[in-house]
């Protein structure tokens, strides 16, 4: 089965360190080298180490790429500098979410999008078939692999493997032409996390041997297991459960990388009538009462039994043992502490809603 499956420079390297690796979204990538446990603490006391060159990197050049991408995106990309990135989703007509993604500014009229992983191809056709620009889109996804340092410590240890100073770089600042141990990257103040830290983009060549340069210094692997915890504690959506094509971003609580005061963009029409009247439906942090995990797609119903919405990520937090998701319910029915039920194998368990992020560093 792996062979059919797309793999990431660090394939043959996941075989030595007797990684679990398993089949996320046509890739072969690993969901734990330890514990899922260990992974994520790791993470939220020191630093961890997460292989994201699964990542899909889609370059968007030519004269009017700007206005292409401010027509494509919801978010207003003329504030986008050569330091400063900027998250940002791809939404259809109906203001659903096709993809979520980071997008950063090489240089004059040249992008760099990373979208996820399972998306990849879908987005660069959608992006093609957008007629009436001077811009181009190439797919660089096999140019690049991709490395994340997460943690309280993530910043101390790339800082030493760094010449230039990184003590002040703020979330979504980069520097490009960095090097590290020899190899030419670009440095992202972000990640996926919930922690400070960093994500790197190499040459995919020089994946492998930068991965090494960081578990040698002594930052814990962590798979995909991990990842999911964490992002869920920290409330950051996850595409394909959180955001979908059904999805808007203002119901998904992302709202804030919409601006409906720019020109015309795809999905400006329901998005903008979202922002300013409300959305039909929102999205809601929530923590079990009962026993039990809240998993994708579980109905949420009222103390009658009415469904009013269902749940979209749930985990049990590694840390706290809090049983914790997110859902999306009807706008109306929710309210802080308010309690109602989550349906679990035919069992109605009562939670309550909390307040997000669960996990603040």
């Amino acid at each position: 089965m792996m062979s059919e499956l797309k793999k990431t420079p660090l394939y043959d390297y996941y075989q030595e360190a007797g990684a679990k690796v398993i089949d996320f979204s046509g890739w072969a990538l690993p969901v734990q080298f330890s514990s899922i446990k260990e992974e994520h603490t790791a993470v939220r006391e020191a630093a961890g180490i997460f292989d994201v060159s699964h990542m899909g990197e889609l370059l968007v050049e030519g004269s009017e790429a700007e206005a292409f991408l401010n027509y494509a995106l919801t978010n207003n990309v003329s504030k986008l500098t050569e330091t400063k990135a900027q998250y940002t989703m791809l939404c259809n007509e109906q203001g659903g979410v096709i993809d979520d993604l980071v997008i950063y500014r090489l240089g004059e009229n040249k992008y760099l999008l990373v979208v996820n992983a399972g998306n990849t191809d879908k987005d660069f056709e959608w992006l093609k078939s957008i007629s009436g620009f001077d811009a181009t889109i190439t797919n660089i996804s096999a140019e690049y692999g991709q490395i994340a340092v997460q943690g309280p410590k993530a910043r101390e240890i790339v800082q030493s493997h760094v010449d230039e100073d990184i003590s002040e770089m703020k979330m979504f600042r980069f520097k490009q032409n960095i090097t590290i141990a020899g190899c030419n990257v670009i440095l992202s103040q972000s990640g996926y996390t919930g922690e400070d830290g960093f994500e790197i983009y190499c040459d995919a060549e020089d994946t492998e041997k930068l991965w090494k340069l960081f578990t040698d210094f002594g930052v814990a692997q962590c798979g995909l297991g991990a990842r999911d915890t964490l992002r869920l504690e920290a409330a950051l959506p996850l595409h394909g459960q959180d955001l979908t094509e059904d999805i808007t971003p203002v119901e998904g609580n992302m709202g804030f990388a919409v601006k409906v005061d720019k020109e015309n963009f795809i999905g400006k029409t329901v998005l903008k009538d979202q922002k300013e009247n409300g959305a039909p439906r929102k999205m809601a942090g929530f923590e079990l009462l009962g026993r039990g995990i809240a998993r994708t797609n579980y109905e949420v119903t009222d103390s009658e039994g009415n469904t009013v919405g269902h749940v979209t990520s749930g985990t049990q937090s590694p840390l706290t043992k809090r049983s914790i998701g997110l859902a999306l319910i009807d706008s109306d029915f929710h309210e802080l502490d308010k309690a109602f039920n989550v349906r679990i194998r035919n069992k109605d368990v009562e939670a309550k809603f909390v307040k997000t992020p669960f996990h603040k560093n």
